[in-house]
């Protein structure tokens, strides 16, 4: 084992891996507020492209969405973000990652606005407030801190999809693993080693998230 670990880049990998959550989890963060906007807006239309978004990636796997994103709209159309072909894969899965989690991250805060009393919003409509100063001001502040237990397993459950890159060439730590088991015998430990590797990531993220959440949950 020790021999396997000095002949590849064991923490390379992982920090790979913890650069796409974090830009991902950025990214799902911003579409996902977007979306659940537009899901909890006064106008139809806007609510029935939240919805649709929302429908549309929850039931697509993400592991056909990370082909796609290589294989047609990089090879076939030619929407390359980068020249060099390592950088542009871990765009794409970073595009990829953001897009597929926000619509996760979108239910999130629509559960977290459903936790806000009615009242609050006639009251917010009752002293003149217009749908984007309410939405500012008291709703969106309150929702995301009832929903940070669902968006803590929303972070938790990116993490783990991040493997899922690996399909389209990211030497994320997947990858690493595969390669690895591919190349070298007698390497069943590298299993335990991945797996106490990711347990590192997302224990620490679990902790935070009900710490939080205990923390700042909404008084009634």
């Amino acid at each position: 084992m020790a021999d396997i670990l000095a002949r590849y880049d064991f923490l390379g990998a992982f920090w790979l891996t913890i650069q796409l959550s974090f830009w991902s989890a950025l990214g799902a963060l911003v579409i996902g507020t977007v979306v659940a906007i537009l899901r909890v807006s006064p106008v139809p239309v806007l609510r029935l492209l939240g919805t649709a978004y929302v429908n549309t990636f929850r039931n697509t796997p993400l592991t056909l969405l990370m082909v796609f994103s290589i294989l047609g709209a990089s090879y076939v159309l030619g929407l390359e973000i980068s020249d060099n072909v390592t950088t542009n894969i871990f765009y794409w899965a970073i595009i990829v990652l953001s897009v597929y989690h926000a619509a996760f991250v979108c239910e999130a805060l629509r559960s977290g606005v459903n936790t806000i009393p009615a009242g609050q919003a006639e009251a917010a409509r009752s002293i003149g407030l217009t749908f984007s100063q309410s939405l500012t001001e008291v709703l969106l502040p309150q929702a995301f801190r009832g929903a940070i237990a669902p968006l803590g397993s929303t972070l938790i459950a990116l993490i783990k999809n991040s493997t899922v890159a690996a399909v389209i060439g990211a030497a994320e730590a997947a990858g690493l693993m595969a390669v690895i088991i591919e190349n070298e015998t007698g390497s069943v430990l590298v299993f335990f080693l991945f797996a106490v590797g990711f347990v590192i990531l997302t224990l620490p993220v679990g902790i935070l998230f009900t710490s939080l959440s205990r923390r700042l949950a909404v008084k009634r």
